[in-house]
C-alpha cells in the first residue's frame, strides 16, 4: 500500500457553495496514480466546509446556500462569538454541520464519484481568503 499527501490552495471564493472537483482532479494528476484506493480531503479552516453533492445544476448550490442561511441565521441574539462580524458564528456552525472532510474511493487513479456528484467547497464567510485543502491518498 502506498500513501501520498499534498496540500492545495484554493483561490478566494465568494460566500456560497462552489464545485472544486476540477481542482482536486488536477492535484490528483500530480500524484502517482493508484489502481484502487481512497482519497481523503480535509479543509484546514473552521469557517468553510467540504461536502459532496450534485455537480450538474448550479441551482442546487444556490438552494444549499439559501437553506443554510435560514437554518443558521446571522445576528441571532444568543451568539456571543461575533468579533469578526455577523457571519462569523454562523460560519462556524455551518462548517461543523457539514464537516471539514470527505472521503472518495479511487479507481484507476480517478475519483469514483457518481455520475451527478462533485466536491463542494462551502464558503461560509462574506470576505474569506484562500483556503487550504489536504489531499491524502492511500492505495495500490
Amino acid at each position: 500500500m502506498m500513501w501520498q499527501q499534498v496540500e492545495i490552495t484554493l483561490n478566494a471564493y465568494s460566500r456560497g457553495f462552489h464545485l472544486i472537483t476540477a481542482d482536486i482532479e488536477h492535484a490528483l494528476n500530480e500524484l502517482s496514480p493508484v489502481r484502487y484506493g481512497l482519497l481523503h480531503l480535509f479543509i484546514k479552516h473552521s469557517s468553510a466546509s467540504l461536502t459532496i453533492n450534485e455537480n450538474a445544476d448550479p441551482t442546487v448550490r444556490d438552494d444549499m446556500e439559501r437553506h443554510f442561511n435560514q437554518f443558521v441565521p446571522e445576528n441571532a441574539p444568543y451568539y456571543r462569538h461575533t468579533y469578526e462580524g455577523p457571519d462569523d458564528m454562523p460560519a462556524h456552525i455551518k462548517a461543523s454541520t457539514l464537516g471539514s472532510s470527505v472521503s472518495v474511493p479511487l479507481s484507476n487513479g480517478k475519483m469514483n464519484l457518481g455520475l451527478w456528484q462533485g466536491v463542494y467547497l462551502g464558503e461560509h464567510r462574506d470576505y474569506a481568503g484562500s483556503r487550504t485543502v489536504v489531499l491524502t491518498v492511500s492505495g495500490e
